[in-house]
Parts: C-alpha cells; sequence; structure tokens
C-alpha cells in the first residue's frame, strides 16, 4: 500500500538526473528485444519500493518467478529506506552505473525517469495481445508514457473519493453524501459537521505543499474543464484554476471548517480517530480504516456542473535498459508475469491495494476483497471517473511544489487564488522547457 509520496530531495535527483543523461550503458533506452534468449542465464535487480511487509510478499514472489524460471536470478529489495528516496537513489545510480533493472516509482516522476535515457521503450512490447494493455486503466497507461514511450507497466492504480464518518453525520442530523453531490453540498455538510467545542472539523487538506497537496487540486480543475498544462505551458493558472482553488479557500479561510495539515500525517489519523467528518482520499486508507474499526461509507468525489472526474496516482514499475539484450528481455518477461492478473491477485490485492486489471474483478481474490475492506467496490467503480491522467512530461515535480505551495499559502490566508497560481505558473515554465 502506498500514499501519495511527497518530493523531497526532488531538486537533487533532478540535478543529478540532467547530469546523467550525458553519459550511460551502450544504447540505453533502446528497445533491446533483438537478440534476446530467454534460455539465458541472467540475474536482475528489483527495487521495490515497498513497506517490510509488502516486501516479504515481494521476496516470495521472486522465489516463485526464479523456480519456474531457474535461469533468472533476481535480487530483490526495497532500493532505498523510504519509497521517496528512490528517485534520488535512482538519479545517483545512472551517473555512477549502479541503478537497477526494475523499480517502483511515483507517477509523478514518470517525465523524469524517462529524460534520464536509461528506460527501455516497451511501446511495441506491451501491445502484444497477449500482455492485455488496455485491461489496465487508461489514466495508469497514460502515466506510464512519457517523452513518446512507453517506460513502464503500472504497479498499482487509486484514485481519490469521499469518505465520510457516519456517526458525525448521524450525530448532526445530516444524510449520507451521494455520488451526486456537487462542493456547494460539500461545503455545507463540512460546515455543518464542524464543531470548534469538540476540535471536530468537516474537512482536511494537506498544506504541506507535497504531491498530496497538489493532486488534490486537479480534479477540481478538470470538473471546471482546465488543463494542468497547455502543451509545455503551464495552464493551471487560468480561470478554471482560480475558480478550483477558490472553492477550497472558501472552506479553509471563510467557513474554517477544513482542518489544515502541515505533515500529510496528521488529517487521516484524526478521521480515523473521529475528528474529522468527511476525506478525499483513496483505497490506501482502507486498511487503517479496519484497524480504527470506524464506521464509515465512500461516495464518488463532489461534481461541479454534473462532472465527478477524479485523479488517479498510478505507481509505475520502471523498466531500465544496461546494453545487455538478455538481461532487458528477461526484465520485461518477469515484469509480464508480476503485472498478470493472476499474479497481481497475489500481489496488490494481497497488500490491500486495489487490482490492476479489470479481468480482476471476477477473481475470488476480488471478491474477498472488497468483502474485507467496505468501499472497495466503489473504489474500483471509481476508476472510471480517473478521465484524464497528470502530465508525464519533464519538469512536473517542479510544477507540483510550486502549485503545492500555492495551494498552501491561499487555504492558509496568505495569497488570492489568482495571484498564488500566476506566481506557480511563472516560476514553473522553466522547468517545463528544460
Amino acid at each position: 500500500m502506498m500514499r501519495p509520496g511527497s518530493l523531497a530531495g526532488g531538486a537533487a535527483a533532478l540535478l543529478l538526473l540532467t547530469t546523467a543523461c550525458m553519459g550511460g550503458t551502450a544504447e540505453p533506452g533502446k528497445d533491446a528485444a533483438a537478440g534476446y534468449d530467454p534460455n539465458a542465464t541472467v540475474e536482475i535487480t528489483w527495487w521495490t519500493g515497498q513497506t517490510e511487509e509488502a516486501e516479504k510478499v515481494a521476496e516470495r514472489l521472486a522465489a516463485e518467478y526464479h523456480t519456474a524460471h531457474p535461469n533468472v536470478t533476481i535480487k530483490t529489495s526495497t532500493g532505498a529506506p523510504t519509497t521517496d528516496d528512490l528517485l534520488t537513489k535512482l538519479s545517483a545510480g545512472f551517473t555512477g552505473g549502479t541503478y537497477p533493472d526494475i523499480s517502483y516509482a511515483y507517477g509523478s516522476w514518470a517525465g523524469d525517469l524517462s529524460a534520464s535515457g536509461k528506460t527501455q521503450d516497451l511501446s511495441s512490447y506491451v501491445q502484444q495481445p497477449s500482455f492485455g494493455w488496455t485491461e489496465i486503466p487508461e489514466a495508469a497507461r497514460q502515466t506510464a508514457t512519457s517523452g513518446g514511450k512507453v517506460i513502464g507497466v503500472p504497479a498499482l492504480v487509486d484514485n481519490i473519493a469521499l469518505i465520510y464518518n457516519t456517526k458525525l453525520f448521524d450525530q448532526a442530523g445530516l444524510t449520507y453524501p451521494t455520488d451526486d453531490w456537487s462542493w456547494d453540498d460539500f461545503r455545507t455538510a463540512a460546515r455543518t459537521l464542524t464543531d470548534a467545542s469538540t476540535n471536530t472539523y468537516g474537512t482536511a487538506y494537506s498544506v504541506s505543499g507535497s504531491e498530496d497537496t497538489t493532486w488534490h487540486l486537479w480534479p477540481l480543475l478538470w470538473q471546471h474543464g482546465g488543463q494542468i498544462l497547455d502543451g509545455t505551458k503551464p495552464a493551471f493558472n487560468s480561470d478554471a484554476g482560480v475558480a478550483a482553488l477558490e472553492t477550497l479557500r472558501q472552506m479553509a479561510v471563510d467557513d474554517k471548517s477544513m482542518y489544515l495539515d502541515q505533515t500529510d500525517e496528521r488529517y487521516w489519523r484524526l478521521f480515523n480517530s473521529g475528528r474529522i467528518g468527511m476525506m478525499l482520499s483513496g483505497p490506501w486508507s482502507l486498511i487503517e480504516l479496519k484497524e480504527a474499526k470506524l464506521s464509515y461509507g465512500v461516495a464518488d468525489l463532489p461534481g461541479f456542473n454534473g462532472d465527478h472526474q477524479t485523479v488517479s496516482g498510478p505507481d509505475l514499475w520502471v523498466l531500465f535498459d544496461h546494453g545487455d539484450a538478455n538481461r532487458a528481455g528477461a526484465t520485461r518477461a518477469f515484469t509480464t508475469w508480476l503485472t498478470s492478473a493472476e499474479t497481481d491477485a497475489k500481489w496488490n490485492l494481497a497488500v490491500g491495494n486495489l487490482p490492476l486489471r479489470s479481468t480482476e474483478a471476477s477473481t475470488p481474490e476480488f471478491a474477498a476483497y472488497v468483502k474485507e475492506y467496505p468501499g472497495g467496490q466503489k473504489f474500483f467503480d471509481n476508476l472510471a471517473n480517473a478521465k484524464q491522467a497528470r502530465p508525464t512530461a519533464p519538469g512536473y515535480e517542479e510544477l507540483s511544489r510550486n502549485v503545492g505551495d500555492a495551494i498552501a499559502e491561499v487555504l492558509q490566508g496568505k495569497s488570492t487564488p489568482k495571484q498564488a497560481l500566476d506566481a506557480a505558473a511563472k516560476k514553473s515554465a522553466d522547468a517545463l522547457v528544460n
């Protein structure tokens, strides 16, 4: 289970990525399908980026694959102390030639990893009928595509929906949220649920400036008809972007019905303890909600003019090239096996994530998942509302930090939406050109 990553260390990592592009192994980034011998003895390195429990599952799967393919040895490790640290570790590895064959990566890193020149081009490979590329949600496929090529395979799919505390709604005499709710409905409920005498808030928002801050704004932007980019130019500071951020500002500043979390880590804990009425979050929250024994429900995101688009934050298995056709081919074959419907049921569903492929909906493992985690079916269905993807252009990471800082300023009453988004767009323009 992965919560959206912070962008710590991004500037240093981006510098290393730029440096790494200046050198490399024999023809890195080239599709090395030619000359691949599936029976060749190879060793591949897999950085999983997982927590301790999930890492053990990964190690079992790697051993299972080796048993079936004794000529392929898979060296498995987390790769870095935390998932957030992987980008910096990868960047240093590009410079020193010590990068892995496959690594977990947040989708927001796709553009910068593609720009490194070290990734395999999987564009033709995933189009093979046996791969089942179209079984994976469109937003996830878009995230795996950068610079006109597929650089990896989605490792995890998710989306944001509205999770609400049924007990607090009952106490306030409110009807539960529905899939038809508008943002006005959400704002009214948040105001009603807020009780200063008990430090209870109607809703919450991260103001850490991380991707967790930024990506929660994108659904509102899209619902208003806006875009993040216009080609390679920032477009989030349009009238649509200003209207989207104003919706959040009203709750945070005018109504004071929004708990502002400086850390990304407090708001969901407060929700789990019954201090926040509504949380815009994803399926990663279901495990903790079960542990908290909280009575909750899940609905689609509120909408604007009937548009209930959400955002998906797919993570990736990015495949790297070391100029060795057999090593590259073995990495592709292992990733195909890992992300197949049969194996994914042992991976994502086993660790509490949504299934990667639509074909898993009829599996016993998915039936067990939705039974164990109420709301799981709603999040799976909500993938259909993830109609757009975050950009995979190099520079998105810096753009995200700038937008995150702008949102934080506005929600803390330090700036207006127009001023803050215009400033963020100006700061982001150079990063996107480079």
